[in-house]
């Protein structure tokens, strides 16, 4: 098996990290692979927000505005060595809109891919809270913006088995 097909088969969702966080710059090296991914005409539609050290705090404060201070993500946001938020810019587009977010989460595949190459874990979330105004106006996030997800990064300290999938060929509608 070639190294690219051994990475995609063998990354894992890590939900449990190590207390060590990923430097800053190997961060921003993963994303300048990440943005090889493929988008039309170059419109490049992502942006990104990470959050580190002390820096988590901001997310957690922007969680906590809109889901109160007794809910569990807030202090899960302070357990996660590094956490980002993938940022696309919509078009009005409907056919635009489609290729932008399909082109965005690309992106988010290349980078947990090019992490998992690095040993880092990586976790892609997505919940409610990310579409709520009190949640997105502290963190600058504007109107035609879509927060793609949450990719919680660090290195793993429990790495999950592999999780059956069903086979291609079990779902492939061949005309011939």
């Amino acid at each position: 098996m070639n190294e690219v097909r051994s990475a995609i088969q063998n990354r894992r969702t890590v939900k449990k990290f190590k207390k060590d966080a990923v430097p800053t710059e190997q961060i921003i090296e993963l994303l300048d692979t990440a943005v090889w991914a493929p988008n039309h005409k170059l419109r490049e539609p992502w942006r990104f927000l990470l959050f580190t050290g002390d820096g988590r705090k901001k997310l957690a404060d922007a969680i906590e505005a809109e889901m109160g201070e007794d809910n569990k993500f807030s202090a899960n946001i302070m357990q996660v060595p590094s956490i980002m938020l993938v940022v696309l810019e919509e078009d009005p587009r409907q056919n635009i809109w489609d290729e932008d977010f399909a082109a965005v989460s690309a992106l988010v595949q290349n980078f947990m891919l090019a992490a998992w190459s690095e040993d880092i874990g990586t976790f892609w979330v997505t919940k409610p809270f990310l579409y709520a105004p009190k949640f997105r106006k502290p963190l600058g996030i504007q109107a035609g913006e879509k927060i793609i997800g949450m990719v919680y990064m660090g290195y793993p300290d429990v790495i999950p088995s592999a999780k059956e999938r069903t086979p291609a060929k079990d779902k492939l509608t061949l005309f011939d």
